[in-house]
């Protein structure tokens, strides 16, 4: 299976959305929301979200979505900082390259934007995220927190350093 990724717009919403939805399913502790909850989001919603965070799908030979990651201004990080969020592959395509080609197209885009940094949170316990993560030059911050939705559960910072300028 090869993929392309592609950055996409808020026309592409129904395709986040199931790509979504599907990725809150497969894994609903490693990521800031429920399914439940994101089910309910209208049209509207999804497009808004769209507009206003850079987002990719990894796309097969047959356009079918594999794979997504978006990319924010977190609030209370430093302005030269990007964060990746939402990056996610489908069970059947992973250890393929998807979720590199998807950590490089957040990368890519940090570094247009200027940013210095990359950063982004991992839950305790999800070892291929981590390990992904370092491989692809994150470094582990050792700063922590707990999830809002549920204190039993915690995740660590994971900074990249860009090349200012790339």
């Amino acid at each position: 299976m090869t993929v392309r990724i592609v950055r996409v717009g808020e026309d592409a919403w129904r395709a986040v959305r199931e790509v979504r939805l599907r990725a809150l399913h497969d894994a609903p502790d490693s990521f800031g929301s429920t399914a439940g909850r994101e089910e309910r989001f209208t049209e509207a919603h999804w497009r808004m979200r769209l507009r206003a965070t850079p987002t990719w799908l990894a796309l097969d030979d047959a356009g079918v979505p594999r794979g997504m990651v978006s990319l924010i201004q977190e609030p209370g990080s430093p302005v030269d900082d990007r964060h990746l969020v939402s990056l996610w592959v489908a069970p059947e395509a992973r250890r393929r390259g998807i979720g590199w080609a998807l950590v490089d197209a957040a990368r890519d885009q940090a570094c247009l934007d200027g940013a210095r940094t990359m950063s982004l949170w991992v839950l305790d316990g999800n070892t291929a995220a981590g390990d992904l993560y370092v491989r692809a030059g994150f470094r582990r911050t050792g700063v922590r927190q707990h999830l809002p939705r549920d204190t039993a559960l915690v995740e660590e910072r994971y900074e990249l350093l860009l090349a200012v300028g790339a």
